[in-house]
């Protein structure tokens, strides 16, 4: 029997005070993958409050491949993500090891550089 995961494995340093991001890296279990597509509906639901959450993307890499990538001001806006409601869809485990293959991967990144608009949306 395999053994059951945590929900997030967390990787990175917290790092200095700047803009920083997330890479989530998620993997569906075989069949699992519509319960993936409404988890991500269901976190993005959660971020549209958030204040300090900038821009979020959900992503498909394959089938069972996905990923989100967000971005916020500083640590502050960051941790208050991780304490809001896309956090507690990942604390949620029973639901993370009934639909996940494996421990989704949260990358704590640091913004170098950006652009945060499409050039022709501009006004």
């Amino acid at each position: 029997m395999e053994s059951p995961h945590v929900g997030v494995r967390q990787i990175g340093e917290q790092g200095e005070e700047g803009r920083k991001a997330f890479y989530i890296h998620i993997e569906a279990r075989p069949g699992r993958e519509e319960e993936v597509l409404q988890m991500l509906r269901d976190i993005r639901a959660c971020v549209e409050d958030e204040p300090g959450t900038g821009p979020w993307f959900a992503v498909r890499y394959s089938e069972r491949v996905f990923g989100i990538f967000e971005a916020f001001p500083d640590i502050a806006g960051r941790q208050a993500h991780v304490e809001g409601g896309g956090g507690d869809i990942f604390r949620d485990r029973a639901r993370m090891n009934a639909i996940l293959a494996d421990a989704a991967r949260v990358h704590r990144l640091d913004v170098l550089m950006s652009k945060d608009a499409f050039s022709h949306l501009q006004v």
